[in-house]
């Protein structure tokens, strides 16, 4: 249970710096559903945080307690790393045709594969008890910042002071991460 926490503040802040978002509240203008567009973006985020939970269970057998801090330190370091490159905007999907469900379900499957809240969630769900944990927080926070984007459409979202936003937590997260780090390789 102590994964839950951690693992929604750590999606709230990494998706609300990210291109997700910015693609749920585009979608949520051209379709006029909101809800619609947000609940299958979080479909399709939690299939990708599903992957990452069960690589958790899978490797947290094997790890030890200094790889596993090691493996946040790493989590956090290219969080830092995201988060200070410049953000793209994301492809508007304008021939994508498949409707207010299965646009933003594909198409944000495919931008999030692999993205840092994915390692958030394997990181941190190797350090508990069940990995599922992680995988629920993390879900609750993604849907959070999606639904937000979703009832605030581009216009509302482009206008939030995101740039600032990331640099600030890319620098806090490069911190956090060199900290962590350090005491994983007991430097400190």
């Amino acid at each position: 249970m102590e994964a839950v926490v951690p693992a929604f503040i750590a999606a709230l802040l990494v998706q609300a710096g990210d291109r997700s978002p910015w693609l749920v509240a585009i979608l949520a203008d051209r379709y006029g559903r909101p809800f619609t567009v947000a609940f299958a973006a979080l479909l399709a985020h939690a299939g990708g945080n599903a992957i990452a939970a069960t690589g958790a269970v899978l490797i947290a057998p094997l790890l030890t307690p200094n790889a596993k801090q090691l493996l946040l330190a790493l989590a956090l370091i290219f969080a830092a790393m995201g988060a200070l490159w410049r953000l793209k905007a994301p492809d508007r999907l304008e021939r994508w045709r498949l409707g207010a469900l299965l646009t933003p379900l594909l198409g944000i499957f495919v931008l999030a594969l692999g993205d840092t809240t994915q390692f958030f969630t394997l990181a941190l769900g190797v350090r508990g008890p069940s990995p599922w944990f992680a995988f629920g927080g993390a879900c609750a926070g993604i849907f959070v910042v999606h639904l937000a984007a979703a009832l605030m459409g581009e216009l509302s979202w482009r206008q939030l002071p995101i740039r600032g936003f990331r640099i600030g937590l890319g620098l806090i997260a490069l911190l956090a991460g060199a900290v962590v780090g350090a005491g994983a390789l007991r430097l400190i």
